[in-house]
């Protein structure tokens, strides 16, 4: 290979699921760049990721880490995303700002679908990516049964880079399909080169030639030679793979143990090689670098506490410097990050990852610049809720507090929302599932000394009647002086689902004077909040047909007693029934899991409308279905426990419809001991 001139500085982020030892690769790679004298271990809870409290007691990424270092002359900052499912918006809103992706997956043909999102995402955004097989010194792991099954949910062609060599059943170094030389894992220190064993040059010859085959597909020159039996050489070979890497053509696939340093080497040596500058992902993005001003884009917002609010920024044109002014904010302090660590620095330019204090109006995603113009690098749209949890202070003077933090919290992970429902007049928490909310509490506790209670959400029931009726009240008080009186005769009759609320008044003679009207459509109005199931009434037409009044003592107050006391009484006489909420739902899932979602829908009471391949996505169904609300508060736990994590769905409320049974006589037990 010629040799390379030094770089701008580039960007790759390290993704991949739940324990496929990402975090552990971003160590070593930060080890082997020289950025630390010591690798820290999950186990030990002294990482560079993973540094916060939530993430060192769940031992597990639970937001992204930054780290900067540099490699044979060349600058590189590190992204470390989390791998839970449940935290998927940071690795993507990630994703939007590197130079290239790697995707860190087990040795096991059975987990390949763990990494289906991630790489459909990297996919349809040409985001060049490259897939390295972890764990594989253990003595079950199987190169081609994992690569054949990671094909399988992968839309690019595969290119092996490598195959293993093999002692005693355990992988042991590996051979470079290019440049045809073989290499001994030596543990946490650099590979020893040495002579390509006899027992692996047969399938060395085989995987060289289905390397080339694959390039060839996008190549002419390269398959003519190929047609012809001329050997290419090493440098073109070189070449072809970087250029169909940068333009997300092909997938490189590389293998060996991030826990003791097993391959990370050659993997620092393809990024620092094949990997893209800043300009080609700026053009990549559509982002305009011709006016040769500052220019960078938000991809995490950080509140720390005593430090404010910190925004980390890739730079993408000149330089940003501190105390500049970006879309209206003056910066203050540029830091090139280490994880939790901040070393500041005068400025950063073009490629530079830094974290930018005091940005107080920047949201994440903006491109800021000094031209003070709001913009937009084209974030992700924050993913659609599926978990909720009902929330309140456990101090009420802290509820004022509590909503000021949360929208703090949804500033750092869009992906998290909050509403006050009001139906049942709770604050809801949104996320992506029941780990990601307990984060977010716990982040509130921890940053912003909040303690916080939550249980599961009510369901906002409503009731309705099924028989008409008719109900004649009369609301009559002496004591004194003026007294009270309204005398009402309402027709009460039920709506077709839907309908909501409807009054008139057939009133004739003026037997009730027409300013009295309003006010017993009032009363009726008010009692509407509460029926006699306990639940908001609708869909019922109310009609005022005759009633009286007293020139001295009648009042709006008399007649809108009098309504009310006309529904109490009447109502429970109209056959009351509850109404339940019912959601359209959508579930998208590979289609290997699709029989299983029969079963799942019925037991929650829901029904399959139909499904269909979905749109756009290799081997993956859409299930329509309607299902109640009160069965849907936990089913995304269910739906990744039958999917490998990685179905999901989308949902709306569709219509209400009528319960009864055992179902019913609990909502409206459970509703009765709530006391609302």
């Amino acid at each position: 290979m010629t040799k390379k001139e030094p770089s701008e500085p580039r960007c790759a982020a390290i993704i991949g699921p739940y324990s496929s030892g990402k975090t552990t690769l971003f160590e070593s790679l930060l080890a082997a760049t020289g950025a630390l004298n010591r690798k820290g271990t999950i186990k030990e809870g002294n990482t560079v990721g993973d540094s916060t409290p939530e993430a060192r007691a769940r031992q597990m990424s639970t937001e992204l880490s930054v780290a900067s270092t540099e490699y044979l002359g060349d600058k590189w900052t590190f992204i470390d995303c989390p791998g839970s499912i449940e935290l998927i918006q940071e690795a993507f809103n990630a994703l939007m700002v590197v130079d290239a992706a790697v995707v860190v997956c087990e040795p096991d043909a059975a987990k390949a679908l763990t990494v289906a999102r991630l790489l459909k995402f990297l996919s349809d955004r040409k985001i060049p990516h490259i897939i390295f097989i972890n764990r594989m010194d253990s003595a079950e792991s199987s190169v081609k049964e994992t690569l054949e099954a990671l094909q399988g949910v992968c839309e690019h062609p595969l290119v092996l880079r490598e195959i293993p060599i093999r002692e005693d059943g355990h992988v042991t170094g590996h051979v470079d399909l290019v440049s045809e030389r073989a290499f001994r894992w030596n543990p946490d220190n650099p590979s020893d080169l040495i002579e390509v064993p006899d027992s692996v040059q047969d399938r060395e010859k085989e995987a060289r030639n289905e390397m080339l085959e694959t390039l060839a597909d996008f190549d002419d020159t390269l398959l003519e030679e190929l047609l012809e039996d001329v050997v290419p050489s090493t440098d073109e070979i070189y070449q072809n793979l970087t250029k169909d890497l940068q333009e997300a053509l092909i997938v490189p696939v590389f293998f060996g143990s991030a826990l003791h340093d097993n391959g990370v080497r050659r993997l620092l040596k393809a990024l620092r090689h094949e990997a893209p500058g800043p300009a080609v992902t700026a053009k990549r993005l559509g982002i305009d670098l011709s006016a040769g001003t500052a220019l960078g884009q938000v991809f995490k917002t950080v509140h720390a506490g005593h430090s404010g609010k910190l925004s980390y920024v890739r730079v993408w044109s000149s330089e940003i410097t501190d105390g500049m002014t970006l879309n209206g904010n003056r910066v203050s302090g540029v830091y090139r990050m280490l994880g939790s660590k901040q070393d500041k620095a005068a400025k950063a330019g073009p490629g530079e990852v830094v974290a930018l204090g005091r940005m107080e109006s920047i949201a994440t995603g903006a491109l800021v610049s000094p031209t003070r113009e709001e913009k937009t690098g084209g974030t992700p749209d924050p993913l659609t809720p599926l978990y909720s949890l009902s929330i309140h202070a456990q101090q009420q003077s802290d509820e004022v507090r509590l909503t000021g933090a949360l929208a703090k919290l949804m500033d750092e992970d869009p992906s998290l929302s909050y509403e006050q429902k009001q139906e049942t007049g709770e604050l809801l928490l949104w996320g992506q599932g029941e780990v990601h909310l307990q984060i977010a509490l716990d982040r509130l506790r921890s940053r912003y000394n909040l303690t916080v209670t939550s249980h599961r959400p009510q369901v906002p029931y409503k009731e309705t009647i099924r028989r008409s009726f008719s109900q004649h009240a009369r609301h009559k008080k002496q004591s004194g002086g003026h007294g009270q009186f309204g005398d009402v005769h309402l027709d009460i009759k039920p709506l077709p689902r839907g309908s909501g609320f409807n009054f008139a008044n057939s009133i004739s003679g003026g037997v009730v004077p027409r300013q009295y009207i309003p006010a017993v459509e009032a009363g009726v109005r008010d009692y509407l909040h509460r029926g006699p199931l306990g639940f908001p009434v609708v869909d019922i037409a109310v009609t005022l047909t005759d009633g009286q009044y007293h020139s001295v003592d009648s009042s709006d107050m008399a007649f809108k007693a009098a309504a009310q006391l006309a529904m109490r009484e009447g109502m429970p006489n109209g056959q009351p029934v509850l109404l339940e909420p019912i959601c359209q739902v959508e579930i998208a899932l590979p289609n290997e899991f699709t029989s299983k979602i029969q079963r799942l829908v019925s037991g929650r009471r829901g029904q399959i409308l139909g499904f269909g391949a979905k749109s756009g996505w290799k081997d993956w169904d859409e299930v329509s279905a309607q299902m109640p609300e009160s069965e849907m508060h936990d089913l995304i736990n269910e739906l990744r426990s039958v999917t490998l994590g990685v179905g999901t769905f989308h949902w709306k409320f569709d219509h209400l419809q009528e319960i009864t049974g055992r179902v019913a006589d609990q909502a409206v037990a459970q509703h009765s001991e709530r006391g609302t």
